[in-house]
């Protein structure tokens, strides 16, 4: 028969000894989980993610892809992106950047700037008709503008012709905020690209 206090001391000795295997235990797992792993390494694990679900649609967007505005689904990028343009008479591959505005940086934006753009136009399949009048700029209020070209620079030509590349800078004075610069061969919008108009 074991005492009360024989008792205690048993309890406490059993205590102690299931902690001590239970350590071991925890210490042995982690040392084979290390081992398989390093194993794995160096027997050339892949360490690479697998293939997408096949449940997933695939991806129809090209990221930095030149999109391709036609009158049927005209392109909207941003400014400085190339639009392969396709008109009835062929493509040409246009890029509006800009604008350009005076006084950046200034404490105080006003309400209007004069805004400046450079379009270049080139890689046409086809003689490619050419008018300035064919370019307009719309603010985030829905006011129309219809630049010119910038004084004194010289005219776009009234045709792009295949291997030939055009840049010439359009400008205007437009309302501060967002806007979009269009183009509209044949009296159709086919490209437009979008921009900020800030002075700050």
């Amino acid at each position: 028969m074991i005492h009360a206090s024989g008792a205690g001391r048993f309890a406490r000795h059993r205590t102690r000894c299931a902690a001590v295997v239970l350590g071991l235990t925890v210490v042995l797992s982690g040392c084979s989980t290390a081992a398989g792993a390093g194993a794995g390494a160096g027997a050339g694990a892949d360490s690479t993610y697998g293939a997408l679900p096949t449940f997933l649609p695939t991806a129809s967007l090209k990221p930095d892809g030149v999109l391709t505005g036609t009158a049927e689904r005209p392109a909207l990028t941003i400014e400085g992106d190339a639009v392969r343009v396709r008109t009835s008479r062929g493509t040409v591959l246009a890029t509006v950047a800009g604008p350009e505005v005076p006084g950046q940086g200034l404490p105080y934006q006003g309400p209007s700037t004069t805004c400046t753009w450079t379009v270049s136009l080139s890689a046409a399949s086809a003689r490619i008709p050419l008018s300035v009048d064919d370019f307009s700029s719309t603010d985030h209020l829905g006011t129309i503008y219809h630049p010119t070209v910038v004084a004194g620079s010289r005219p776009p030509p009234t045709v792009l012709a295949p291997g030939q590349t055009v840049t010439f800078r359009l400008r205007a004075v437009m309302r501060t905020g967002e806007g979009l610069m269009r183009w509209a061969p044949e009296r159709q919008v086919l490209a437009a690209w979008d921009f900020v108009v800030e002075t700050d």
